[in-house]
């Protein structure tokens, strides 16, 4: 039976593993029905909690979620989705921006069938937009009774307490969740990201518990490249020969002998470490297939031992990525060189 978890301070309960949808329409499985079918059985299975984004699939995994909740299941469903990503070739067709929430959120209501989104999160930061615009936009749909609660995505510790200072002296609604990449192979957000919400009650649904598919078992010593649209896609995440992936590698073949001693999957091992922490509130899985749906469920009543966590700590060190791109965002100052020379600013 599924032990549901408080969503931060806001009383809404939720399940552990929460259904991620990205895969679902022509970035993975392009059958609706399939992917209905898959979304029913995790419903019914005790998941409650359902993740998707605009950009997913440029909207269709959003279409796909919405026929999936009609017939009387939205309203069990706690529904979550995300703006920010570019759905069109106008510069104004995304972002963070007054203009385009107001705008995007209906959109996203039309697709997903529904009068009201759960949770609506800012898919990633905007340095050149003021985060109060975004908050204030994002409070007013609260208060006209679209979405009911705001969330934030890949945002740095910094972005997360002034999220909060906004809320407070600006009288904008509160972020209450974040969702942050968290896995075996990166585990950079128990530095600063999961003690800032624990400090100010945030619920924390974490993305990419299997790393992309790093910790799903087909990467193995001797195994060879793993062939994937993903790997095709972000090559330089999945490239075993880059020094970094090297050292994924490594770990994720341990991990698996150590997962393998215990009697448990890789798989199982991965998203039973996400859920132990005690900020994490859910973790998102993302499965394409029925069989890989089948693979994740029940892992939340997996408990690890102390002494397979201690074991985990010597493969991959607390607060250590492995591969810095999976830290899932790069702030400005690192991406644009003209901001760290004095020099290129004043030419």
């Amino acid at each position: 039976m599924t032990e549901y978890r408080n969503f931060g301070r806001t009383g809404v309960k939720v399940s552990p593993l929460c259904l991620g949808t990205m895969m679902f329409g022509t970035r993975g499985n392009t059958d609706h029905d399939d992917s209905i079918r898959i979304i029913h059985h995790a419903l019914d299975s005790g998941i409650n909690f359902v993740d998707t984004a605009d950009v997913y699939s440029a909207g269709e995994s959003e279409t796909i979620v919405g026929k999936a909740l009609a017939g009387g299941r939205r309203d069990n469903v706690v529904l979550a989705t995300k703006f920010h990503g570019s759905l069109g070739g106008d510069p104004n067709e995304q972002g963070n921006s007054r203009r385009w929430i107001i705008r995007e959120v209906e959109n996203s209501l039309r697709r997903l069938g529904t009068d009201w989104i759960d949770l609506y999160q800012v898919h990633r930061p905007e340095p050149d937009t003021d985060f109060d615009e975004t908050l204030g936009a994002l409070s007013d749909l609260v208060h006209q009774g679209k979405i009911r609660y705001i969330g934030t995505s890949t945002f740095e510790p910094s972005a997360i307490v002034e999220g909060q200072w906004i809320a407070e002296r600006r009288g904008r609604e509160r972020v209450v969740a974040e969702q942050p990449p968290y896995s075996l192979l990166a585990r950079g957000i128990e530095r600063e990201v999961l003690p800032v919400a624990q400090r100010y009650g945030l619920a924390v649904l974490s993305w990419s518990p299997l790393a992309g598919g790093w910790l799903t078992g087909r990467y193995r010593k001797g195994a060879g490249q793993p062939v994937s649209s993903r790997a095709e896609r972000q090559a330089e995440r999945f490239d075993i020969a880059s020094p970094e992936n090297s050292a994924k590698l490594d770990a994720a073949e341990a991990l698996a002998r150590l997962a393998e001693d215990a009697g448990l999957t890789l798989v199982q091992l991965a998203l039973a470490f996400v859920l132990e922490h005690p900020a994490v509130t859910s973790a998102i899985i993302g499965p394409r297939t029925f069989e890989q749906l089948a693979g994740q469920l029940g892992a939340d009543r997996v408990r690890l031992s102390g002494d397979i966590l201690d074991q985990i700590d010597k493969i991959v060190p607390p607060g250590t990525n492995l591969s810095s791109r999976d830290a899932g965002y790069q702030p400005v100052a690192l991406t644009d060189p003209a901001l760290r020379r004095r020099s290129a600013r004043s030419a």
